[in-house]
């Protein structure tokens, strides 16, 4: 009651003070999370390597970066190459993720790794025999082939050209099904067979293991580099409770799939990324509720329970409606209200390792129905489209500053 007394008094100030431009007159945000044992990241598009003040907002505000689409599985096969390929493994071009994690390497910023495997808008013609779309799809032999050489060489091209950089990875994202026709009857897991109608080829061609070989061939690697590497599985709608019954099943099938030398289970993943998609997709109906913060406090607590770690991974604190910003702004402070609550002072830790903030941004100007606007929607934001500090970031900035 008392922090919430004071998170009103906060709100009640802002009202009255003239809003602050300068960056400087803040402490760095992850410089104050940090005391609750987690960090605060940012996604980084190739893009915005071009764009000075989004930078200069990240390096001062964030100690994790996440690239949006650059380390997937997509970007970084080349089919060209893998064609040429001598040994018939798969061959990866670097050049636009080694930018942007050299850039965070300069910057004393952490990685997340994001994805190795994910089964949406994967390459067609890494499923195929010689690569070569006009011809069979390859054996499940030849995908656990190629997947592990992929993970293997992906996993230690970073940790040896950015050593410590790369502080975990989503092994696999994705990979619970939501509904009846999407995974296998009775299977608790709810492994994804259909997305949108179309085949998860991962599971089809690779077999119905292959989230638990992917976290297999992920950790070898990780083992071999002698490198501290969080393994992480991500989803969307985690704090969901069918979902997340799903997930802590998918989990412990993954943590008891491999024995280590004495015959006991390997532990091979580590951790739940939730991503933290909060409220209507695509409208105002369902956000800025405060049920959904029970839920996620349960989830975490949920997955902790598994000796898992939690790091929230795409966070967008959803609204549709400008004249909604002071609602907005109260419950990002609920929020993070929430995440420090989850500090132990007794054991100095806290389930929860990192909130990464998708959507960070106001897109005013997005038209309406796009990707965009419905998944990050256009005033959810930290900050707004010219990346000036929201009431919201103020709030947040205030509760983490007094305590």
């Amino acid at each position: 009651m008392k922090r919430i007394t004071a998170l009103m008094s906060i709100l009640s100030l802002l009202m009255f003070c003239p809003a602050a431009t300068a960056e400087q007159e803040y402490d760095s945000l992850y410089t104050l999370t940090a005391p609750y044992g987690f960090k605060l990241g940012a996604p980084l598009s190739y893009f915005q390597m071009r764009d000075q003040n989004y930078l200069n907002l990240l390096k001062t505000h964030f100690n994790s970066m996440t690239t949006t689409n650059e380390m997937k599985a997509y970007s970084l096969l080349d089919e060209w190459g893998s064609h040429r390929a001598a040994d018939g493994m798969p061959v990866m071009n670097y050049k636009m993720a080694d930018e942007m994690v050299g850039w965070a390497q300069q910057n004393g910023i952490g990685v997340r790794g994001h994805v190795l495997v994910w089964d949406a808008y994967m390459l067609d013609w890494y499923f195929h025999e010689d690569y070569d779309t006009k011809k069979p799809y390859a054996d499940p032999e030849t995908i656990q082939k190629r997947t592990e050489y992929y993970i293997t060489q992906v996993v230690t091209h970073f940790e040896e050209k950015f050593p410590g950089v790369v502080y975990c990875w989503d092994v696999v994202n994705e990979a619970v099904g939501d509904n009846n026709g999407e995974y296998a009857p009775g299977d608790t897991r709810h492994l994804r067979t259909k997305r949108n109608g179309g085949d998860n080829l991962f599971q089809k061609y690779m077999g119905n293991d292959y989230v638990a070989q992917a976290f297999l061939y992920a950790k070898n690697a990780v083992d071999a580099l002698g490198a501290d590497i969080k393994l992480y599985y991500n989803d969307y709608n985690a704090f969901f409770s069918d979902k997340a019954a799903a997930i802590r099943a998918l989990a412990e099938s993954v943590n008891t799939y491999a024995q280590d030398e004495t015959g006991a289970p390997r532990k091979l993943l580590d951790g739940i990324g939730m991503q933290g998609y909060i409220g209507g997709y695509g409208t105002q109906s369902g956000c800025l509720q405060d049920s959904h913060l029970g839920m996620i406090k349960t989830a975490i607590q949920g997955y902790a329970a598994m000796g898992l770690e939690v790091q929230i991974t795409e966070m967008a604190v959803r609204n549709f409606d400008p004249a909604q910003a002071d609602r907005h702004a109260a419950y990002y402070g609920k929020l993070f209200q929430l995440f420090t609550s989850l500090y132990s002072a007794d054991s100095n830790a806290n389930p929860l390792k990192a909130v990464s903030i998708w959507g960070l941004t106001d897109y005013p100007n997005e038209p309406k129905g796009t990707y965009t606007y419905n998944l990050n929607s256009p005033y959810g934001g930290l900050v707004d489209e010219k990346l000036n500090y929201k009431d919201a970031f103020k709030t947040v900035y205030q509760l983490l500053k007094q305590d």
